[in-house]
Protein backbone atom coordinates (compact mmCIF):
# COMPACT_ATOMS: atom_id res chain seq x y z
CA UNK A 1 0.00 0.00 0.00
CA UNK A 2 1.64 3.21 -1.13
CA UNK A 3 -1.36 5.55 -0.94
CA UNK A 4 -2.80 7.55 1.90
CA UNK A 5 -4.70 5.63 4.58
CA UNK A 6 -7.72 7.51 5.98
CA UNK A 7 -9.62 6.83 9.20
CA UNK A 8 -12.62 8.67 10.67
CA UNK A 9 -12.52 9.76 14.32
CA UNK A 10 -15.25 11.31 16.46
CA UNK A 11 -14.20 13.68 19.28
CA UNK A 12 -15.58 12.46 22.62
CA UNK A 13 -15.65 14.20 25.98
CA UNK A 14 -12.65 12.12 27.11
CA UNK A 15 -10.60 13.64 24.26
CA UNK A 16 -11.12 17.23 25.38
CA UNK A 17 -9.80 19.55 28.05
CA UNK A 18 -11.92 21.73 30.36
CA UNK A 19 -12.45 24.19 27.49
CA UNK A 20 -14.01 21.55 25.25
CA UNK A 21 -11.14 21.38 22.76
CA UNK A 22 -9.07 18.31 21.96
CA UNK A 23 -6.17 18.03 24.39
CA UNK A 24 -2.93 18.17 22.38
CA UNK A 25 -1.66 14.68 23.22
CA UNK A 26 -4.86 13.08 21.94
CA UNK A 27 -3.94 14.02 18.36
CA UNK A 28 -0.94 11.70 18.84
CA UNK A 29 -3.30 8.94 20.01
CA UNK A 30 -5.48 9.45 16.93
CA UNK A 31 -2.36 9.13 14.76
CA UNK A 32 -1.23 5.97 16.56
CA UNK A 33 -4.64 4.41 15.92
CA UNK A 34 -4.42 5.31 12.23
CA UNK A 35 -1.03 3.60 11.92
CA UNK A 36 -2.42 0.51 13.71
CA UNK A 37 -5.46 0.41 11.41
CA UNK A 38 -3.14 0.86 8.41
CA UNK A 39 -1.37 -2.33 9.54
CA UNK A 40 -4.72 -4.12 9.84
CA UNK A 41 -5.62 -3.09 6.30
CA UNK A 42 -2.36 -4.75 5.22
CA UNK A 43 -3.52 -7.95 6.96
CA UNK A 44 -1.22 -7.51 9.96
CA UNK A 45 -1.60 -6.44 13.56
CA UNK A 46 0.62 -5.74 16.53
CA UNK A 47 0.21 -9.29 17.90
CA UNK A 48 1.24 -10.83 14.57
CA UNK A 49 4.38 -8.71 14.58
CA UNK A 50 5.15 -9.57 18.22
CA UNK A 51 4.83 -13.26 17.30
CA UNK A 52 7.57 -12.56 14.71
CA UNK A 53 9.78 -10.94 17.40
CA UNK A 54 8.99 -7.50 16.00
CA UNK A 55 8.14 -4.39 17.98
CA UNK A 56 7.36 -1.09 16.23
CA UNK A 57 8.16 2.01 18.28
CA UNK A 58 8.06 5.75 17.69
CA UNK A 59 11.66 6.85 17.30
CA UNK A 60 11.13 10.52 16.48
CA UNK A 61 8.20 12.85 15.93
CA UNK A 62 7.73 16.44 14.81
CA UNK A 63 4.24 17.84 15.23
CA UNK A 64 2.51 21.08 14.25
CA UNK A 65 -0.81 22.11 15.78
CA UNK A 66 -2.65 24.49 13.45
CA UNK A 67 -6.24 24.74 14.75
CA UNK A 68 -8.26 23.15 17.55
CA UNK A 69 -10.85 20.40 17.22
CA UNK A 70 -13.88 20.46 19.49
CA UNK A 71 -16.26 18.07 21.23
CA UNK A 72 -18.48 15.99 18.90
CA UNK A 73 -16.67 16.97 15.72
CA UNK A 74 -16.00 14.38 13.05
CA UNK A 75 -12.34 14.27 12.00
CA UNK A 76 -10.26 12.35 9.49
CA UNK A 77 -6.82 11.05 10.42
CA UNK A 78 -4.43 10.12 7.62
CA UNK A 79 -1.23 8.11 7.46
CA UNK A 80 1.06 7.87 4.47
CA UNK A 81 4.44 6.16 4.27
CA UNK A 82 6.88 8.84 3.12
CA UNK A 83 10.14 6.91 3.38
CA UNK A 84 11.36 3.45 4.31
CA UNK A 85 14.74 2.12 5.30
CA UNK A 86 16.15 -1.17 6.48
CA UNK A 87 14.67 -0.81 9.98
CA UNK A 88 12.91 2.59 9.97
CA UNK A 89 9.82 4.01 8.34
CA UNK A 90 8.67 7.63 8.17
CA UNK A 91 4.97 8.51 8.09
CA UNK A 92 3.40 11.82 7.16
CA UNK A 93 0.19 12.15 9.14
CA UNK A 94 -2.60 14.70 9.35
CA UNK A 95 -5.76 15.32 11.33
CA UNK A 96 -8.42 17.23 9.39
CA UNK A 97 -11.92 18.54 9.93
CA UNK A 98 -13.43 18.22 6.45
CA UNK A 99 -10.51 19.59 4.40
CA UNK A 100 -9.24 21.96 7.11
CA UNK A 101 -5.84 20.94 8.51
CA UNK A 102 -5.83 20.83 12.31
CA UNK A 103 -2.62 18.97 13.06
CA UNK A 104 0.23 17.46 11.05
CA UNK A 105 3.17 15.30 12.05
CA UNK A 106 6.16 13.48 10.68
CA UNK A 107 6.52 10.24 12.62
CA UNK A 108 9.58 8.02 12.36
CA UNK A 109 8.99 4.39 13.39
CA UNK A 110 11.79 2.00 14.29
CA UNK A 111 11.59 -1.76 13.91
CA UNK A 112 13.07 -3.58 16.92
CA UNK A 113 13.50 -7.13 18.09
CA UNK A 114 10.87 -7.56 20.80
CA UNK A 115 13.27 -9.83 22.72
CA UNK A 116 16.38 -7.65 22.65
CA UNK A 117 14.93 -4.19 21.88
CA UNK A 118 17.68 -3.77 19.27
CA UNK A 119 17.07 -2.58 15.69
CA UNK A 120 16.17 -5.28 13.19
CA UNK A 121 15.16 -5.41 9.53
CA UNK A 122 11.47 -5.40 8.66
CA UNK A 123 9.96 -8.90 8.82
CA UNK A 124 8.97 -10.48 5.51
CA UNK A 125 5.26 -10.16 6.39
CA UNK A 126 5.63 -6.36 6.39
CA UNK A 127 8.54 -5.95 4.00
CA UNK A 128 6.52 -7.17 1.00
CA UNK A 129 3.88 -4.47 1.58
CA UNK A 130 6.26 -1.51 1.98
CA UNK A 131 6.97 0.93 -0.84
CA UNK A 132 10.26 0.17 -2.60
CA UNK A 133 13.34 1.68 -1.10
Amino acid sequence: MTGEFRMPVRVYMEDTDAGGIVYYVNYLKFMERARSEWLRELGLNQQTLLDEDTQLVVYRMACHYAKPARLDESLTVTAKVAETGRCRMTFEQQVRRNEELLCSATVEIACLSAATMRPKAWPSSLNTTLPSR
